[in-house]
């Protein structure tokens, strides 16, 4: 992203979290400046932040931002101050667990202040931007884990790939649409993205990241993507995740599911690419991942316009698991990982906290 997604500008005492606001594009481009948690969990609950890495890192400058409530009281007052906004910002989304992973992250941070007030919100706000610093370099790993499993696609073969997992929803160029930008360095590859209803994030943001780009992109209603692979040359479908069970289940945005059964059906490879953050052992298989359901208007009503008729009842829920057996390769920062994956996670895991 030429313009980071979340930035922190300025000291720990006066600073504040700036961050584009996705709703409002590819219309405008409108930064947001959030000075207090509650602004961040506005963004994050409404959207304007999104993006499982993206919700992980504003949600670790939000406890910042919380924790000076508690500058007069040093150190103590700090720690308190920060886990009560952690808790807080906990409640925004269930299903992206890097948001846990950061307020995790951020809560132990806050046990280990000492000294002035100022001191320990300078060592909170080094610790929120450590975060941010590992996800621009998650990023960069991913890309070029995922490209070297591209190699064989050549000039005018296709990706196709369903919702944003672009810079837009990380701190750096994303995770799935890194791999595919990497891949567009080299290749004059074509990209296929789904609309993504009923928000429309590939329709509205990996369309307007892959146009800044200059990457050749074609816009598909949800309900081609099974022709699309039949008829269009889409060699590999690409992905992001909210979440990965144990066993390599991983959920993502709502008709991520279908996807992956149709590229199934025509024999086309279907990677998820995703950091570590998003990975969660304590999640034996797919069907204990909290999946978030939406209001109804979403999709009776969306951007104010109704179109379906008063008495119709709405089922929006916003993500669904797509199982292991479906993933060719979980691409990750340590490398892709292969089937069985109850194993291979296992092993990188352990790996990642040597």
């Amino acid at each position: 992203m030429a313009v980071a997604t979340v930035l922190w500008e300025g000291d720990a005492a006066t600073g504040i979290l700036s961050a584009i606001d996705q709703t409002l594009l590819p219309g405008q481009m409108v930064r947001l400046r959030l000075e207090t948690p509650q602004a961040v969990w506005d963004a994050l609950k409404r959207l304007a932040i999104r993006g499982a890495p993206a919700i992980g890192v504003g949600a670790a400058f939000g406890v910042v931002l919380g924790a000076r409530e508690g500058l007069d009281g040093g150190a103590e007052g700090v720690s308190r101050a920060a886990r009560t906004a952690a808790a807080h910002l906990a409640t925004s989304r269930p299903t992206a667990v890097n948001l846990f992973h950061a307020l995790d992250r951020m809560r132990v941070a806050a046990g280990r202040l000492k000294g002035s007030g100022p001191d320990a919100l300078k060592a909170l706000l080094d610790e929120a931007r450590a975060y941010y610093e590992e996800d621009l370099a998650t990023g960069r790993a991913i890309a070029a884990n995922g490209a070297a499993l591209l190699t064989g696609l050549g000039d005018g073969d296709a990706i196709l790939t369903h919702c944003n997992a672009g810079g837009l929803a990380t701190a750096g160029e994303g995770t799935a649409l890194a791999v595919i930008l990497e891949v567009a360095r080299t290749r004059k590859i074509r990209v296929y993205a789904d609309e993504t209803r009923p928000l429309w994030q590939g329709a509205r943001l990996t369309a307007w990241e892959m146009v800044q780009a200059g990457v050749d992109v074609t816009v598909i209603t949800d309900s081609m993507a099974a022709w699309v692979m039949k008829t269009k040359g889409v060699k590999a479908v690409v992905v992001g995740a909210d979440r990965i069970a144990a066993n390599g289940d991983a959920a993502n945005k709502i008709g991520t599911y279908g996807v992956a059964l149709a590229a199934r059906a025509h024999g086309i490879p279907f990677y998820v690419a995703a950091p570590f953050s998003t990975f969660d052992l304590t999640l034996k298989d797919g069907s204990g991942i909290p999946i978030e359901e939406r209001t109804a208007e979403e999709v009776s009503a969306p951007f104010g316009r109704r179109l379906i008729p008063e008495g119709a009842s709405v089922f929006n829920p916003a993500f669904d698991v797509t199982p292991a057996d479906l993933i060719t390769a979980l691409v990750t920062e340590r490398g892709a990982l292969q089937p069985p994956y109850t194993e291979s996670i296992r092993r990188a895991m352990s790996h990642a906290a040597i």
